[in-house]
């Protein structure tokens, strides 16, 4: 299984990522995922720059690692023609090394054009748009598309990469595996979920790449390890259902304010040691994935952490 690096938006600035991108190829990642977020999670994280501006420069200073969105919404705050301009220009760019990861959306990005927040089943309605129209303007050539939702009049992108961008699709149960896995190269999922793999596998009719995303929280000191998590990041156990429909950081600190340090220690692996990493690593392996990323939490400490992925972390899971 490959291992990647995340480069989490939320919780440090541009220039931070840059600089962390460029570490992170050095310790030995196999690649990096970028967020891309309007709002953190939580006002302690306390960042959200522009993904896009950020994967440019990124491309600039790293040479081997692929490089990934993880993941963009490509309905609300983009229209997918754009997106497609986008990815292809990120490809460029980065020599071929980019991956299209999409997704639904959380009301937590999307709410700031002002167009309300759609349920789920219109959620998926609009990605499975906007998916065919990006795909359609990857093939090349002037594109027209008239959708329930979308309407693309004669786009065309004029710098396209000569290896086409595979898209990813995050997805959280079967109906969204059917609706997806046809359109898609591969998977995204938070969970280790088997049968989301095993399904995956069987609507898209071959065995395709499968990345999952875990935190971890790394500190030479477990009970600092295990508040810094907490303070950062406590929107996690809310899970996606919940997730993808706050509008905004203090609806996650409200729904938040009972989870305890102990609740988020022990769903996320805290404190100086390999072991607990490497088990929660495992079950995604045995799950099916093909790829994971890590996501160090803390904007601040990602130096340390690297050192110790580099020397420690890496050649353990390896």
């Amino acid at each position: 299984m490959r291992i990647g690096y995340t480069l989490m938006t939320e919780q440090a600035g541009p220039k931070a990522l840059v600089a962390h991108a460029a570490r992170a190829e050095r310790a030995g990642f196999d690649f990096e995922v970028m967020s891309d977020h309007y709002f953190p999670w939580l006002d302690e994280q306390g960042h959200a720059p522009y993904a896009w501006s950020v994967l440019g420069a990124v491309a600039q200073v790293t040479e081997r690692v692929e490089l990934m969105t993880y993941v963009t919404c490509p309905t609300m705050r983009y229209h997918p023609a754009v997106v497609a301009q986008k990815a292809a220009t990120v490809q460029l760019l980065a020599d071929d090394r980019f991956t299209l990861g999409l997704g639904a959306g959380e009301n937590l990005n999307e709410h700031v054009v002002g167009r309300g927040w759609p349920p789920v089943n219109v959620r998926h309605e609009l990605l499975r748009e906007a998916v065919e129209i990006i795909s359609l303007l990857f093939d090349g050539g002037y594109v027209n598309y008239t959708g329930s939702h979308f309407r693309v009049d004669s786009a065309k992108l004029w710098d396209l990469p000569s290896k086409r961008v595979p898209i990813a699709v995050a997805v959280s149960g079967s109906q969204s595996v059917q609706t997806f896995a046809p359109l898609a190269d591969a998977m995204v999922t938070t969970e280790p979920n088997a049968e989301l793999c095993r399904d995956w596998d069987v609507f898209q009719g071959r065995t395709a790449r499968k990345i999952g995303q875990v935190p971890v929280c790394w500190d030479p000191s477990e009970d600092e390890a295990v508040k810094r998590a907490h303070d950062q990041f406590r929107w996690f156990a809310g899970g996606w259902k919940v997730n993808s429909e706050l509008p905004g950081p203090a609806g996650f600190a409200g729904a938040t304010q009972f989870v305890r340090p102990s609740d988020v220690a022990e769903q996320i692996p805290c404190g100086p040691d390999v072991g607990p990493i490497v088990e929660a690593v495992r079950e995604f392996q045995e799950a099916g994935f093909t790829d994971l990323a890590l996501v160090q939490i803390g904007g601040d400490n990602q130096e340390e952490f690297l050192e110790f992925a580099e020397s420690d972390l890496l050649p353990a899971l390896r």
